[in-house]
């Protein structure tokens, strides 16, 4: 990233922590809007398309029930997360369709974690959540990783989408944030730990994802260094 690039991305983050502040976000909570030009933002969902052609996107289950998500997902990196109804959530090194190895997590992304994590050791998984029509992601807490000093690291790609954080408890008052493509948002110190989800993606609004939708990349280290 250029230091002129690196300048204004401080100022944006400075402005939006602020903003954090005054509507009550918790402690380690920071967005970072377009942190990704649009020419990344291509080279991204390349990135997704090659990727999806060795790891497949599958519809999930929930544990138990069986019940599909409404997102369908891939991961990039040498650990992916995966749930369905006899195994639950977990993260394992291989697709659970096809039993190969997830492809390998893009520059673009390793550069970001270094860049806004402040943790020393990289991401070993990327969630690759795909939005179409109607998706959407209900209040959940990322607690399947044995390292929750980490942050959690999302990037948004594609239409618009309503993105909700509340409190360590399920239930009670959740803000929300608008999120549009190419923006970064970090989960860390006390918000790592809160019910976040989203509530509404505006769907059609954006020509980049082929197909349509949103396309959620989330960074996530799952075991200490």
């Amino acid at each position: 990233m250029s230091h002129f690039a690196r300048a204004h991305l401080t100022s944006q983050s400075s402005a939006s922590q602020s903003s954090n502040s005054r509507n009550n976000f918790p402690d380690g909570f920071a967005h970072y809007p377009l942190y990704f030009t649009p020419a990344q933002q291509a080279a991204l969902i390349q990135a997704v398309k090659l990727g999806a052609a060795q790891a497949p996107f599958y519809r999930p289950a929930m544990p138990g029930t069986g019940a599909p998500l409404s997102v369908v997902m891939s991961n990039f990196g040498p650990l992916g997360w995966v749930t369905d109804k006899q195994g639950g959530y977990r993260y394992q090194s291989a697709h659970p369709k096809t039993g190969a190895l997830w492809p390998a997590m893009p520059d673009l992304l390793l550069n970001l974690w270094q860049d806004v994590s402040g943790y020393e050791a990289p991401p070993q998984a990327c969630l690759i959540n795909w939005y179409r029509e109607g998706a959407k992601m209900g209040l959940h807490i990322d607690s399947d990783e044995q390292d929750v000093k980490a942050p959690v690291i999302s990037v948004s790609l594609g239409d618009p989408a309503m993105f909700r954080l509340g409190g360590e408890m399920r239930g009670g008052k959740t803000l929300g944030i608008k999120l549009y493509s190419g923006d970064v948002v970090v989960l860390g110190g006390a918000a790592r730990l809160c019910y976040h989800g989203v509530s509404k993606v505006d769907y059609g609004q954006s020509a980049l994802v082929p197909k349509g939708g949103r396309i959620n990349l989330t960074l996530r280290r799952v075991t200490p260094p």
